[in-house]
């Protein structure tokens, strides 16, 4: 049957995080039990009152029918007051649309934007599945890179070299995937301007914008810009701070007349976006906006108890972190990192992503996301790293 696959298609690396877990699986316990962190996955369970909501929402008949392409109207207008709260911007139901999660509001931008041949810009390291992506639609990918010395921050007179003709939009994550890192107001705005000047899309991510550190209430004012219409796509997830990732549920914040595209390509690919869930997180945005206040503190308590057991720690050293995740330098050497996961999650049990997944030049790092691991796993798997680096 291989004759039949899309060459683009087989040419995309396969999803690695269940590639890496299958290192896990060969791990024989000696060292306790196993400690997963290779994926982004909330430490908790939603509040119960939000699965109540959910609960009701499933039980309507009315949910069982089609809905709207871009998402039910009572979500639509809670996301866009939400995004106007926290941005001081102007948004309106007509600039969102609900995605079966932030991989496809990714999807359906980069399908309604860029065609086969178009380019578009990644800073590196990047999100594999951004990546894994734009690779399967014939759209090349234009790797700008980051280094651990500028705290993995993209350059913007680096970015605008890389920009021709075939360039379609620039995609900036923050606080970013794999990194931690998180971009100061003030470059995101330079990268706005600088796509603005060209006409092309700044894309961001801000999947991971609820768990901003303390002090950063508002994680930029390029949707504050009158213009921002002309120029900026915002997507986002419901996934991380609501606990909600198997509900599969995430944004897009785009002009209206660009919604209107999009709608075609969501069209093919969702028809609507799940429909009870839907109902619960409309409540949600503000019925628990304690217990997300709550959860974002929890988060960034586990940043911070994460850097501390690592400091000092024997050739190994954070060069950054926030959010989920945590970007480590591995005291291995010109090991490839593939090898130096897979070995930490064979014979210590502690599965670390592989720094090779997110690009180019990057073997000397591990992906480490420790949101759902509390203070005492953390300390355990710390405790691993160091004893693996002396064997």
């Amino acid at each position: 049957m291989s004759h039949l696959i899309n060459p683009l298609v087989a040419d995309t690396g396969t999803p690695p995080i269940p590639e890496a877990r299958g290192w896990l699986g060969a791990y024989d316990g000696r060292h306790g039990p196993a400690i997963d962190l290779s994926q982004a996955a909330p430490g908790s369970a939603p509040p119960d009152e939000l699965l109540a909501h959910s609960a009701a929402g499933t039980g309507l008949a009315e949910n069982a029918k089609y809905g709207p392409i871009h998402g039910e109207m009572n979500l639509r207008n809670a996301l866009a007051a939400d995004v106007a709260r926290i941005y001081g911007a102007q948004v309106d139901a007509a600039d969102v649309a609900i995605t079966a999660g932030c991989n496809q509001a990714f999807v359906i931008s980069m399908m309604t934007i860029a065609k086969s041949g178009d380019a578009v810009i990644l800073p590196a390291p990047w999100y594999f599945n951004h990546q894994m992506t734009l690779h399967m639609l014939g759209v090349r990918v234009i790797a700008l890179p980051t280094l651990p010395g500028a705290g993995f921050l993209p350059d913007v007179l680096a970015a605008r070299a890389l920009i021709d003709e075939s360039v379609r939009a620039i995609v900036l994550v923050t606080p970013n995937n794999p990194t931690g890192a998180v971009y100061p107001p003030a470059l995101i705005s330079a990268f706005a301007d600088l796509a603005r000047e060209h006409a092309i899309a700044l894309v961001l991510d801000e999947t991971y914008r609820d768990f901003m550190p303390e002090g950063h209430e508002r994680p930029h004012g390029a949707l504050a810009r009158a213009d921002w219409r002309s120029h900026v796509i915002q997507l986002y997830s419901f996934s991380k701070a609501y606990a909600i990732p198997g509900w599969r549920l995430g944004a897009v914040v785009a002009d209206a007349a660009l919604q209107d595209q999009m709608g075609k390509v969501a069209d093919c690919l969702q028809i609507c976006p799940v429909r009870a869930g839907q109902h619960a997180v409309a409540w949600g945005i503000d019925g628990i906006r304690g217990w997300r206040d709550g959860n974002r503190e929890d988060i960034n308590s586990r940043a911070a108890v994460f850097k501390a057991a690592m400091r000092g720690l024997n050739g190994w050293s954070v060069d950054q972190a926030g959010a989920y995740f945590a970007y480590v330098r591995h005291p291995f050497g010109d090991a490839p990192s593939a090898q130096v996961s897979e070995m930490l999650a064979r014979r210590w049990g502690v599965l670390a992503l592989p720094g090779s997944y997110f690009g180019p030049g990057q073997e000397g790092h591990l992906r480490m996301a420790f949101a759902n691991a509390a203070p005492a796993v953390i300390a355990d798997a710390v405790a691993r790293l160091a004893q693996s680096a002396r064997q």
